[in-house]
């Protein structure tokens, strides 16, 4: 399938490695014109390298998304951007009688105010352009909360329900604003999750992690490459009557039927 974005410009944050990397090869392959933000140069550039051999124009943008200057760089780079995906790390595992409120205003900062700045920034343009394409990398916790990911449970749900109000005035100028649920994947991200469950386990990380795969219903990971798939083609021309969706990609794993 001819997903009619090529030309397109997109602005993904996280996008260095494991999901958000996915997502921008993912829209690369399909002609789109990519601007990359994360924070470590090195891997940034890496990454960077290994989009242009899609084809298309990559710019690499070395900033942390969840400051006022690293959204100003991205949109410097990227000033019309007709995609936008926002992707960002979770927190570590934890104990929530431990987190200060710097802890939660950091998760916040991260995980909900960030890509909620970074619609207000890009969504009126891409209404006046006519197209738009809003993902939202998320979390199935925000479905199965987790207590030991209180910090993420909370911002990304934040985040799902801000969504929910902007994608219903939207979608009529042909702007959409979805979030995706990733549950297990092979990623940094997911190793440092199951990093921070080795303290008081009693088991190995070998042994977490064939467990945690063997408890899915798939009986393994996902790969990230799935996701971003997906994200594609909700970033397509085809995709223009999918809105304020919450769309799980977990190998089943949430047990509910809705």
């Amino acid at each position: 399938m001819d997903l009619g974005i090529r030309g397109r410009k997109a602005i993904l944050s996280g996008a260095s490695r494991g999901l958000g990397k996915a997502c921008a090869l993912a829209l690369a392959q399909e002609g789109v014109d990519v601007t990359i933000v994360a924070r470590t140069r090195d891997v940034l550039e890496r990454t960077a390298d290994e989009i242009r051999a899609a084809g298309v124009r990559v710019t690499p943008v070395v900033g942390d998304i969840a400051t006022p200057q690293g959204r100003a760089a991205a949109l410097e780079a990227c000033p019309e951007p007709n995609i936008l995906v926002n992707n960002a790390d979770g927190r570590e595992p934890g104990d929530f009688r431990t987190w200060t409120r710097e802890d939660w205003i950091s998760a916040l900062d991260t995980m909900m105010f960030a890509h909620i700045e970074m619609m207000r920034l890009t969504v009126d343009g891409m209404m006046a352009r006519g197209f738009g394409r809003i993902v939202n990398i998320v979390s199935r916790s925000v479905k199965i909360a987790q207590l030991e990911l209180g910090l993420s449970n909370a911002a990304r749900s934040g985040l799902v329900g801000f969504t929910a109000g902007l994608a219903r005035q939207t979608v009529a100028r042909n702007v959409t604003i979805n979030n995706l649920l990733p549950g297990i994947f092979d990623s940094d991200a997911q190793r440092r999750h199951v990093e921070g469950m080795l303290e008081g386990s009693g088991k190995s990380f070998e042994q977490i992690w064939r467990e945690r795969a063997l408890q899915n219903p798939a009986g393994r990971f996902g790969q990230p490459a799935e996701l971003g798939a997906y994200c594609a083609f909700l970033c397509s021309a085809q995709a223009g009557f999918v809105t304020g969706q919450n769309l799980l990609i977990d190998g089943g794993s949430y047990p509910g039927t809705y």
